[in-house]
C-alpha cells in the first residue's frame, strides 16, 4: 500500500529505545498542530510506569463490579449449573484477551492512545468515526452506571438517616434524595478523573483488594445461610449437556466476548503508561481471565446459594443484600457495590471517551474537557429513562453499537500487524499531508470495511423496539455471532481492499 502523501517525506524525529519502546527523540520537537494536544501526545518512556501489578488491579477493579455479577449470576438464572457457567465465562475471556493483546501492545511501544493508534488505519480525521462510536457507547454506559451508584447511595443513606430519606418529596418520580444521591456520585468520579491517571492507577489498587474481599464475605454469609457449602455446588443444571444447553450456550459466549469488546478497542489508553510490553501483556493475561473467571465463580455460587436458601435465584447483588437483617452486613455490601461501581465506571466508561472527545478536537478540548463533556452527556440522555427501559436501550442500542465495535477491532488487527508489521511513525500520526492522510485525511478502506463488517454484524439483529422487525432478516443467523462476524469480516475486507494495490505501507524502521 502507498499512502497518500508528500512526495518526500521528512526523516522522522524518533528513536526506538534498546526495549523497543519509541518515544520523541530527544532534541526533537514534540507534533504540533491541529491535531495535538498535550493529552493526545506521545508518552515519553521515562513516564511510562504502570507495571503487571497495576494492570492486574485495573482488571481486577473493572471486572468486579454489577455488572460483571448479574453478568455471570444471569447464566444461573436462565438454567446453567455453576460448572457450565464459569466455563462459559472462562472460555469467553480467554478468547476476549487475544484482541485485548493485540491491540493493546501499540500503547507501552509508542505511548499513544486509541482514538491517535486509530488514525494509522482509519487516516488523521477518519480515526474520529471509531472514536466517537466508542465514545458514545461509553457516555451511555456511564449514564446508567452512575444513576446505579446513586441509587447505591440512597439506599445506603437510607438505612442510616431513616425514612425521612427514603420517602422525601419526589421530583420526575423520583425522591428528591434520590436525584441528590445521583448528584453525589456524579460528582466523585469527575472529581477524581480531573486529577488524571495516576490518581485513577491509585484508585483502582485501593479498589481491587477492597471488591475482592467484599465478594469473598457475601459467599461466606450465603454458605452459612444454606448451611455449608455443598447445597451451592448441588444445584443442578435445568439443561443438561445437550442440545438445550449448546443452543444457549454460543449466543451466551458471545455476549460474554462482547462485554469487553469495548475495552479491546480502547485498551491503549491505559497501557499506553506500561513500563514494558511484558507488563501489559502479563498484566492483563493474569488480570483478565483470571479475575473474571474468579468473580464468575463466586457469582454463581452466591447465586445457586440464593436458590438453595429462598427458592429462586436472586441475581442482582443489591437485592441479595437487601435480605439480611444484619445492618453492619447491609452496609458493607452497599459500599462495596458503591466502591465496585466507581471503580468500573471511571475506568471503562470515563477514561476513553475523554481521550475520543479530545481526538475531535484537540486544539480546543483536552482530556479533562473531553471527561466533562461525558459526564455531561450521560445526564442528557436521561439515564433513569434509559435504565427503565432496559430492552429499549441496553439490550437494543448499547448492543448494536457494541456489536460494532469488533469491526474497528478487526481493522485495527489487520492494519497494525498484518500490514505494518508494528512500526508507525509517530509524528505523521499528527500531521496534516503524511502518511496517514490518505485522502482528506480519511481511508476510505477502512470506512468500507467499518460498513461492511457492520451490516454482516447487526443487519439480522432485532431492533425492537426503536424499529419493528429486523432491518435484513437474512442476516438473522448471524446475530448471536456479531461481534465475531463485524471482527472476521471487517479484517478480510480491510485486507483485500489494501493489498489490491499492490504493496506494502511504508513505514518507518523504528
Amino acid at each position: 500500500m502507498t499512502d497518500t502523501a508528500p512526495s518526500a517525506i521528512p526523516p522522522t524525529s524518533q528513536v526506538t529505545l534498546a526495549d523497543g519502546r519509541v518515544e520523541v527523540a530527544p532534541g526533537s520537537p514534540q507534533p504540533s498542530g491541529r491535531y495535538a494536544n498535550a493529552d493526545l501526545l506521545p508518552v515519553p518512556a521515562g513516564r511510562r510506569t504502570w507495571t503487571t501489578y497495576n494492570f492486574c488491579a485495573l482488571w481486577v477493579g473493572m471486572a468486579h463490579n454489577t455488572a460483571s455479577w448479574t453478568l455471570a449470576s444471569g447464566l444461573i438464572a436462565v438454567g446453567m449449573d455453576w460448572k457450565q457457567a464459569v466455563f462459559t465465562i472462562a472460555l469467553a475471556n480467554v478468547i476476549v484477551l487475544v484482541p485485548m493483546l493485540l491491540t493493546g501492545h501499540a500503547g507501552p511501544k509508542y505511548g499513544i492512545p486509541f482514538p491517535v493508534f486509530a488514525r494509522a488505519s482509519f487516516g488523521v480525521r477518519g480515526a474520529n468515526l471509531p472514536a466517537v462510536v466508542r465514545a458514545l457507547v461509553a457516555c451511555g454506559w456511564f449514564g446508567i452506571q452512575t444513576w446505579i451508584g446513586g441509587e447505591a447511595i440512597y439506599f445506603l443513606a437510607g438505612k442510616l438517616i431513616g425514612d425521612g430519606w427514603a420517602d422525601a418529596a419526589k421530583i420526575g418520580g423520583y425522591a428528591w434524595t434520590m436525584w441528590l444521591s445521583f448528584a453525589i456520585f456524579w460528582a466523585i468520579q469527575v472529581a477524581i478523573i480531573y486529577r488524571g491517571m495516576e490518581t485513577i492507577r491509585r484508585f483502582e489498587n485501593w479498589a481491587a483488594p477492597f471488591v475482592l474481599v467484599g465478594a469473598f464475605v457475601m459467599l461466606w454469609w450465603m454458605s452459612e445461610r444454606a448451611g455449608g457449602l455443598g447445597p451451592l455446588f448441588d444445584q443442578p443444571s435445568k439443561l443438561g449437556w445437550g442440545g438445550d444447553f449448546w443452543k444457549l450456550f454460543w449466543p451466551s459466549l458471545m455476549g460474554m466476548i462482547g462485554f469487553w469488546s469495548t475495552l479491546s478497542l480502547n485498551i491503549p489508553d491505559f497501557t499506553r503508561y506500561g513500563r514494558s510490553q511484558r507488563a501489559q501483556t502479563w498484566g492483563q493475561a493474569l488480570g483478565l481471565p483470571t479475575t473474571m473467571t474468579l468473580f464468575a465463580f463466586l457469582s454463581v455460587l452466591v447465586t445457586s446459594g440464593s436458590q438453595a436458601v429462598y427458592g429462586e435465584p436472586v441475581w442482582d447483588p443489591v437485592q441479595l443484600a437487601a435480605k439480611t437483617d444484619n445492618v453492619v452486613g447491609l452496609l458493607y455490601a452497599l459500599v462495596t457495590v458503591l466502591v465496585a461501581t466507581l471503580s468500573v465506571n471511571i475506568a471503562a466508561n470515563l477514561v476513553s471517551p475523554a481521550f475520543d472527545f479530545s481526538n475531535v478536537a484537540p486544539r480546543r478540548v483536552s482530556f479533562r474537557a473531553g471527561a466533562l463533556i461525558t459526564a455531561v452527556l450521560a445526564v442528557l440522555i436521561f439515564p433513569w429513562k434509559l435504565y427503565s427501559d432496559p430492552q429499549g436501550y441496553i439490550f437494543t442500542w448499547l448492543g448494536l453499537v457494541g456489536g460494532l465495535l469488533g469491526t474497528v477491532a478487526g481493522i485495527l488487527i489487520a492494519d497494525y500487524w498484518i500490514l505494518r508489521r508494528t512500526r508507525l511513525d509517530l509524528a505523521d500520526l499528527y500531521r496534516r499531508g503524511g502518511r496517514y492522510w490518505y485522502e482528506g485525511g480519511w481511508n476510505w478502506r477502512a470506512v468500507v470495511a467499518f460498513l461492511t463488517g457492520g451490516v454482516l454484524a447487526v443487519g439480522g439483529a432485532d431492533f425492537q423496539p426503536l424499529i419493528d422487525g429486523r432491518p435484513v432478516p437474512a442476516l438473522s443467523s448471524l446475530a448471536d455471532y456479531g461481534w465475531a462476524v463485524g471482527l472476521g469480516t471487517s479484517m478480510a475486507v480491510y485486507l483485500v481492499l489494501t493489498l489490491l494495490r499492490g504493496q506494502r505501507p511504508e513505514e518507518t524502521t523504528g
